[in-house]
């Protein structure tokens, strides 16, 4: 397999990165080895391989636009093919819809979610389709001052389109068809005041969904049903030695839906949470150090074997063995030097 980092690049992030790493990847062991930097790109801060076509989409944290690249998938190696503009500032998410035929970006400094259609050979056509997200800013008033979309995320079914709002305090739920985004949305989840829903994670059955709210660092738990989605649970993400500042990040959960992950930058640790199978119920198991500094992104490998951390403001990527049977996180020496990493994504190779 192959594995692209994207890295902040800029000096207004105080970033270290080049751009975007390849590697090539080792399921057996785990090891990456170095074999491409795409330099020149700035802050490649969410990737997304195509399933289908040999392209990486990339956005350009605090820009305006969406890059694809091309991919060799014999070597893993890119190059830089098309910019397109997306038509808002600070693109940080981005996801194919279900048909393929369209990528949505979420506009985190705009407040709007942007349709952009794809040609039949991966290329970006120029967006077709701006969806605003409307509601009252939340409290804090340095981070929600506006509506913020931070993530969007297809459901298993195809049907929806979720999309947390960091500065309205809602989770947003849009129908999907083959062409694009429901003008309005079929539900708008409204969340603690001054939560900042950032990132989420659908159970493999479809029928839970779990939020991380970055801003008072919980996960909350909601149920899909009939179009809406409806709280059950709210939990703390940080362990209760944590008397500092923190901000909670990135959340996975495991292949088989039994365990939960999230990140905290500032207690730089992933939380282990069990998933009750009958019920969706969550319960803490573990609070791992990521042994860096703000840990904004982390990843499963496809087998769920290993969990690796990027930590963005200590250059580094560090390996956790996954205990098949609990789930548990131990640090297992493993180790990389990469510079303000941000995202990980992994890609299957051919020939």
């Amino acid at each position: 397999m192959h594995v692209y980092i994207g890295s902040r690049t800029t000096r207004e992030r105080n970033a270290r990165g080049d751009g975007i790493s390849v590697f090539d990847y080792a399921p057996d062991t785990g090891a990456l080895t170095l074999t491409q930097v795409v330099g020149g790109l700035l802050n490649p801060s969410y990737l997304l391989p195509h399933p289908s076509l040999p392209v990486l989409y990339t956005v350009h944290g605090d820009g305006h636009d969406v890059s694809t690249l091309r991919r060799d998938v014999r070597d893993g190696s890119l190059v830089p093919w098309r910019t397109q503009a997306c038509e808002g500032r600070n693109p940080v998410h981005l996801a194919l819809g279900p048909s393929g035929r369209y990528l949505m970006v979420s506009n985190h400094l705009t407040g709007t979610l942007a349709v952009l259609p794809v040609a039949a050979d991966g290329a970006l056509d120029a967006v077709a389709q701006t969806v605003r997200l409307d509601g009252q800013p939340g409290p804090h008033r340095k981070e929600q001052p506006f509506a913020k979309p931070h993530y969007n995320l297809v459901d298993p079914s195809g049907r929806y389109v979720v999309v947390p709002d960091k500065g309205l305090d809602r989770v947003f739920l849009f129908a999907l068809d083959a062409h694009g985004v429901g003008a309005a949305p079929a539900c708008a989840a409204v969340a603690r005041e001054g939560a900042g829903p950032r990132h989420a994670v659908f159970h493999p059955s479809g029928g839970w969904l779990y939020v991380v709210n970055e801003l008072d660092n919980t996960v909350a738990a909601y149920v899909l049903e009939d179009g809406a989605l409806r709280p059950f649970q709210v939990l703390p993400t940080l362990p209760d030695t944590c008397t500092g500042n923190s901000r909670a990040a990135g959340i996975a959960m495991d292949a088989h839906g039994r365990r939960l992950y999230v990140s905290n930058r500032g207690d730089d640790s992933i939380a282990v949470f069990d998933v009750d199978p009958a019920s969706g119920r969550l319960t803490p198991r573990q609070h791992a150090p990521t042994l860096g500094k703000t840990p904004r992104f982390f990843t499963l490998s496809p087998d769920g074997r290993f969990l690796f951390a990027l930590n963005e403001d200590s250059d580094t990527l560090v390996r956790f063995r996954v205990d098949q049977q609990n789930g548990a996180l131990a640090e297992d020496g493993y180790a990389l030097r990469v510079g303000s990493p941000v995202c990980m994504v992994f890609a299957p190779s051919q020939g």
